[in-house]
């Protein structure tokens, strides 16, 4: 997808004083398609940017009032990365350079809304399956098969490796069936964990692109600690309670613990290694982490009760 870049847009130079660039601005204002910015210039290229509000409420040159730590972008950056940029930053439209600083012009506020819709739908598909391929265009029955299939057969693989794993632990859980009623617990609280450092994250890449991961992982570790510790001391609890048994407590204080960590670590590290190798980390890191969480929390679980019994 390529975002629109208008270049109808007023601009001035440093020297020029405040009341000459509004004088400017209504003598040409049916020539713009935003007045929300008047970007500073010079050779071309961007020096600064002063909001419509700054030059009504002060006089002087323009040079003395501009903001020159500006936010912009390249035409090769990524536009669903435009939205989130804008909203962090609190501003309105965000200024296009090329690799050398010449300005190009600006992404105004109405194409920022359209990509923020455009990127709402394309989530909400995402959800049921429907990728790239289909979203900008009517699909037909077809190409909606050939998209969501490909995930569909990796989540059928993946559930059948961890179907092979329960199996391989059948005498244990033959002998202690109560063992296999809290897989689906464990399952879905390190899911729900996943799922959340998951999105965390993704947000994180999408305003931060210069972020630091290794600092990223570290604070979301402590956070999976302190979540895990929790949730796990309940759980355990609960467990023990209703099965009036504290050997299976224990297990399930121990296992959903190491869960939590390693469906957090799984999840944040994920969409890192995927962007790093190019791919849409939004894209393919709900499938592929998931499946790989599902297994590594079944393989935990299980390994901590054949230790114990």
């Amino acid at each position: 997808m390529k975002f629109r870049i208008t270049d109808r847009i007023p601009a001035a130079t440093q020297d020029m004083r405040t009341e000459d660039v509004l004088r400017n601005i209504r003598e040409d204002v049916a020539e713009y398609d935003s007045i929300d910015y008047i970007y500073v210039l010079e050779d071309s290229k961007l020096l600064g940017v002063v909001s419509i509000r700054e030059l009504l409420s002060t006089n002087g040159k323009v040079g003395d009032i501009m903001q020159r730590n500006i936010v912009s972008i390249t035409p090769e950056d990524d536009p669903f990365d435009i939205p989130y940029m804008a909203l962090s930053h609190g501003i309105k439209a965000i200024p296009v350079v090329d690799q050398e600083g010449r300005f190009m012009g600006a992404v105004t506020h109405d194409e920022i809304i359209r990509i923020l819709k455009i990127e709402a739908d394309r989530d909400i598909l995402h959800f049921g399956g429907v990728f790239h391929r289909v979203i900008d265009q009517d699909p037909g029955a077809l190409d909606m098969v050939r998209s969501r299939v490909p995930w569909l057969v990796v989540g059928v693989i993946g559930g059948t490796i961890t179907a092979a794993l329960i199996g391989s632990f059948e005498d244990l859980l033959s002998e202690f069936i109560a063992l296999a009623s809290f897989i689906p617990v464990m399952v879905y609280m390190s899911d729900a964990v996943g799922t959340q450092s998951e999105a965390l994250i993704i947000r994180k890449i999408a305003v931060d692109p210069s972020m630091k991961p290794l600092l990223y992982i570290r604070r979301e570790f402590m956070v999976a600690a302190g979540i895990g510790a929790l949730s796990s001391a309940f759980a355990g609890l609960m467990a023990g309670l209703a099965r009036m048994n504290t050997s299976l407590g224990l297990i399930v204080f121990i296992s959903m613990f190491f869960s939590v960590l390693a469906a957090v670590l799984i999840s944040t590290a994920s969409p890192l290694i995927f962007r790093r190798l190019g791919f849409d980390p939004a894209v393919a890191t709900g499938p592929l982490a998931t499946i790989l969480s599902d297994f590594t929390t079944t393989l935990i679980y299980l390994s901590v009760a054949s230790s114990l019994l």
